[in-house]
């Protein structure tokens, strides 16, 4: 093993878990170095068998070593393989100046302190760390964890660790982007008298030029807090210019949907991209209480049993306990799901209730609507494509990136998708509110012209929750 390496450059060591959660990690290190461990190498043997999204990324990752090395020599592997992603879109130039991978090719011994017995896999790439760290002394050595405990134990021996940050959306949850922005009180003042008004099949639009226009996005809720009466919807925005619509309102009686009334500003615009069948693609960010899978299935009755634009209804959640495993579960695929989907039922009651005037009714109205509203898992998602559907993918914040590409690419003509979600109850290892599947399509939908987010910020569900939220 022969590392030829310069001091202006880094030898980043990856930890298992880091190749686990991005495959193509090894592709993006640019210039820098990246030494894997014999151990790594066997952790990934251990864990690449099954039909998990864990094994088929260790399976890609196989892929792309095997790729790397094949028309390689034992010296050069040796003396490292080049990073090279000609291949892969990336101009030669840039392709010149790329690191290169280095593999563990004789034993390398660090001495563990006393207080780290044991030949766990961590020690071991620990012991790595602190053998490359002697043999290079002139080279910045670091680990690359996503192991919490693992950075720990690295800091305790002085060893320079990071986490593995090239999937992180955001460097702070607080700037992604909430769906809303609040006009300026003095807005009517000063583009009142340039804006342009005209009603269309009912609906009041209104066209306007103004520095704000540039910081828009399509589908964007835009009020005025002091006054209620104002809730527009961006329809169409460029640097310059902008279009907007006025929001429906939900919050009366007489305009319900499904029974369901909307009950703060957040809601309100909710139920209104919800209910418009030009936007395929909707997003729905808030706490517990807030309504989230309330108003989709209220507005996704409505789409489906009375407006007839979607065949039927399909939920679908990643299947992450919040304490231990109950174990196997029998039944069919409904059957199996049926324990992850109590929020679904207790919604499904609800609206159920609200339609029913007596208990005969409530009863054949229940039956009717879970006909019409189906239980998928995630597991068989895979290659199909769905037609004219209504798909709510519920506790979305626990899905990785590559998880919702997944179902999102399923959409076939006519099919709308609702993602639902609470970022600080992420229970997926490795996860984070930056790094989270539903937090990189709010981002990289926010320019869509079919697609909208919101936050929904105040809970409605008891003054007990509001106060649990609050304070606990």
């Amino acid at each position: 093993m022969n590392i030829k390496t310069t001091p202006d450059k880094k030898l980043f060591v990856l930890d298992t878990n880091v190749l686990i959660h991005d495959p193509s990690s090894i592709f993006r290190f640019q210039e820098h170095d990246i030494f894997i461990p014999m151990i790594v190498l066997e952790e990934l043997d251990h864990f690449k068998k099954g039909l998990t999204e864990m094994a088929r990324n260790v399976r890609q990752v196989s892929r792309f070593l095997d790729e790397l090395i094949r028309d390689a020599n034992q010296q050069t592997i040796e003396d490292g393989l080049p990073l090279s992603l000609i291949e892969r879109g990336v101009i030669p130039a840039e392709a010149d100046r790329m690191g290169r991978l280095y593999f563990q090719t004789r034993a390398m011994t660090g001495l563990l302190p006393e207080s780290m017995p044991g030949r766990t896999p961590d020690n071991s790439i620990l012991g790595v760390v602190l053998a490359l760290k002697k043999q290079l002394p002139n080279v910045n050595v670091i680990l690359v964890s996503k192991d919490i405990n693992m950075r720990i134990k690295a800091a305790t021996l002085d060893l320079p660790a990071e986490d593995y940050h090239n999937d992180q959306v955001l460097e702070d949850i607080d700037l992604l982007y909430s769906g809303a922005d609040a006009l300026p009180e003095d807005f009517w003042e000063l583009h009142g008298s340039k804006m342009e008004s005209w009603q269309e099949k009912g609906r009041t639009f209104y066209r306007l030029e103004a520095p704000l226009v540039a910081e828009w996005y399509p589908n964007q809720y835009l009020y005025i807090e002091k006054d209620s009466n104002f809730e527009a919807i961006v329809r169409e925005c460029n640097q310059r210019q902008a279009i907007l619509e006025l929001a429906r309102d939900y919050r009366s009686k007489h305009n319900n949907v499904w029974g369901i009334t909307a009950k703060n500003r957040e809601q309100n615009y909710a139920f209104n991209v919800l209910l418009d069948p030009e936007i395929d693609f909707v997003t729905l960010l808030g706490t517990a209480g807030t309504g989230k899978t309330l108003l989709a299935l209220a507005a996704g009755l409505t789409m489906t049993m009375e407006q007839k634009l979607y065949n039927e209804i399909i939920m679908t959640r990643e299947t992450v306990p919040i304490g231990e495993d109950i174990g196997f579960l029998p039944g069919t695929e409904e059957e199996k799901m049926a324990p992850w989907m109590g929020a679904l039922m207790d919604n499904l009651e609800l609206l159920g209730n609200r339609s029913g005037r007596n208990e005969w009714e409530q009863s054949a109205t229940n039956n009717l609507l879970m006909n019409r509203v189906k239980i998928r898992s995630l597991n068989f998602m895979r290659g199909r494509t769905l037609l004219n559907r209504y798909l709510i993918i519920d506790e979305a914040q626990n899905l990785t990136a590559k998880q919702l590409k997944t179902l999102i690419t399923r959409a076939g003509p006519g099919t709308k998708i609702i993602c639902i979600g609470n970022l600080s109850q992420i229970d997926t290892p490795y996860l984070t509110a930056t790094t989270s599947g539903l937090t990189y399509i709010v981002d990289r939908f926010k320019r869509w012209p079919h697609s909208a987010h919101i936050t929904l910020r105040r809970g409605e569900r008891s003054r007990l929750a509001d106060y649990a939220s609050e304070t606990l």
